[in-house]
């Protein structure tokens, strides 16, 4: 099963629809911490509508927490990053991948980026106007590119 890591996410209507995303595309959704909000905030859950009960989701107090636990493979991590040289059309996403983001004002932590270069992948840019997408938009062009070849 592929799942979507976000870590130290910021903004809770962002969560909520990640959420959404995974509950459609039967993913689990991961959150490290610190979070920048209570997850039993209701703006979490209203994002999330009334698929919230549905989610499968999955706690870290770290990203070494989940590191431990999980001990992913190199194949199965990309890391979304806005100044990644890959593309995510690039890679052959394994059908149990983790796709991991940063939080919304500064992305992926740079110790975090540095363990794992190889991994980086962006979304494409076509305007030169825009730096980035929202989070939960990035997450569903990413989900959906992810299990296009499972699906």
């Amino acid at each position: 099963m592929t799942s979507i890591v976000l870590v130290q996410p910021e903004i809770p209507g962002n969560t909520g629809a990640v959420g959404r995303t995974c509950v459609a595309l039967d993913m689990e959704l991961i959150l490290i911490h610190p979070l920048g909000f209570e997850i039993s905030d209701k703006r979490v859950k209203r994002s999330g509508l009334d698929y919230w009960q549905h989610i499968r989701l999955v706690e870290f107090g770290s990203w070494e927490a989940f590191m431990a636990d999980r001990a992913p493979r190199g194949d199965q991590m990309f890391l979304f990053e806005e100044f990644a040289a890959r593309s995510f059309y690039e890679p052959d996403y394994p059908a149990d991948a983790y796709l991991v983001f940063g939080r919304e004002t500064k992305g992926i932590p740079e110790p975090i980026l540095a363990a794992h270069r190889e991994a980086l992948v962006k979304l494409p840019m076509r305007s030169t106007q825009v730096r980035s997408l929202n989070l939960a938009n990035t997450v569903a062009a990413a989900a959906y590119q992810a299990v296009r070849a499972h699906l």
